[in-house]
């Protein structure tokens, strides 16, 4: 079965609007799927936000998802991790490195671009080297911090619009937002999994 994270800052607005409806989502489609939903600045054991929640109780989504604050076990967990942002995502591979090759923004892993998604993988290992070397008490290298430049100039946003202190209206369109992205996951899924 696979493991999916989905990761945000507070984990009380998009990652578990991700959470709820993939889940819904998965099993209408007969996909075997565990979701989790996790923050970069999470307190652990919030409530989800009021706009987040009805809009998954429209959906028929009843589950009760509190906030959980990223650990070094939750990003083991999974088998492929789905940040809302490329900040997300930046912060989840500064603390995380070896999560590179599983860690994408949402809508970037169901983009179809071969050119942008290569871009993608050399950024993702640019960044991912950057961080060990600083780790290890090094420096980047000034070439691969320039290359970060030039394809970041090049790569078009992958983030999903962070309706936090929004009317409901910018949750649902936040919502839609999710729920496009989520439909062409589950069409990638599905074609993986009758590879």
């Amino acid at each position: 079965m696979l493991r999916i994270l989905f990761v945000c800052t507070g984990n009380t607005c998009r990652s578990p609007m991700a959470e709820g409806l993939l889940r819904k989502l998965a099993k209408e489609r007969g996909l075997a799927l565990e979701v989790r939903s996790a923050g970069v600045s999470a307190i652990s054991g919030m409530s989800m936000s009021r706009h987040a929640a009805a809009i998954l109780r429209d959906e028929g989504i009843t589950d009760t998802i509190q906030s959980s604050q990223l650990t070094p076990e939750t990003v083991a967990w999974a088998d492929l991790v789905l940040t809302l942002t490329s900040g997300h995502k930046r912060h989840l591979l500064q603390y995380f490195p070896e999560a590179v090759a599983k860690t994408h923004t949402l809508k970037e892993f169901v983009y179809n671009e071969d050119s942008v998604n290569g871009d993608i993988r050399e950024l993702d290992s640019l960044y991912a080297d950057a961080e060990l070397r600083l780790a290890l008490g090094g420096e980047p290298d000034p070439a691969d911090m320039q290359r970060i430049i030039e394809i970041r100039q090049r790569i078009p946003s992958f983030d999903i619009t962070d309706p936090f202190g929004g009317t409901r209206e910018d949750y649902e369109l936040t919502a839609a937002e999710i729920r496009t992205a989520l439909y062409s996951l589950l069409d990638k899924l599905e074609t993986l999994r009758h590879q």
